[in-house]
């Protein structure tokens, strides 16, 4: 994010007049290969590397909507479909799973700036490439690395970014892993990812997304 754009909602508004919000809320269409993907079923050969493009606009966490009882209808579908669980587990799983300080993220031209409350960081990333990772359930799920090497920076040395997505596309919502350790470090967390979603989609646009999701 330039820094002479400085506010966020300035950085919003210029998104929104360039129309890469318009498509990022529509970059949820999938091909059927895409769909198998993003279900954790793929070739490692298909899965190419990503800019951070790719997840370019402003996003808002979902903790939120979470801890104000507003994701509890999809938690209570979820429940319904896996019986092996009960709503009160699931909610507590995702409870975990989506802990965050960072209240909204915003990137452009290769710059993450996070918002905590009205402490904002920001930085510059480099690719790293990314890892596939094989999950317990037989599944596999792909993660992109990016890091910040401005030591002057409070940012996050080190983003991971998983979207259910293994190859160029504009990003509907992503799953971010954060820290300051290494990217090894990083790669075993497995609890904690806290989800973004457009920041111009509305909490109920948010419920009925998961909700078909």
């Amino acid at each position: 994010m330039a820094a002479h754009i400085g506010k966020f909602a300035m950085t919003l508004g210029a998104l929104l007049v360039s129309g890469q919000l318009f498509a990022h809320s529509h970059g949820h269409v999938m091909t059927e290969a895409e769909q198998k993907a993003a279900n954790g079923v793929f070739e490692d050969k298909d899965v190419k590397d990503r800019t951070l493009s790719d997840w370019d606009g402003t996003w808002q966490s979902v903790y939120p909507f979470l801890l104000d009882g507003s994701l509890d209808p999809v938690f209570k579908k979820k429940a319904e479909k896996d019986k092996s669980k009960s709503f009160d587990e699931v909610k507590a799983y995702y409870r975990q799973g989506y802990a965050t300080d960072v209240d909204s993220i915003g990137i452009e031209n290769n710059v993450m700036e996070f918002h905590k409350g009205d402490a904002v960081s920001r930085c510059q990333y480099d690719y790293s490439g990314y890892k596939i990772l094989t999950y317990a359930s037989g599944k596999k799920g792909v993660r992109y690395l990016f890091e910040c090497k401005d030591a002057s920076s409070t940012a996050p040395k080190f983003v991971q970014f998983s979207d259910h997505t293994i190859a160029p596309k504009a990003s509907a919502h992503f799953h971010l892993f954060m820290g300051n350790t290494s990217h090894e470090a990083l790669l075993k967390e497995m609890d904690n990812w806290p989800t973004y979603y457009p920041n111009e989609m509305f909490k109920k646009q948010v419920v009925e997304e998961m909700l078909h999701h």
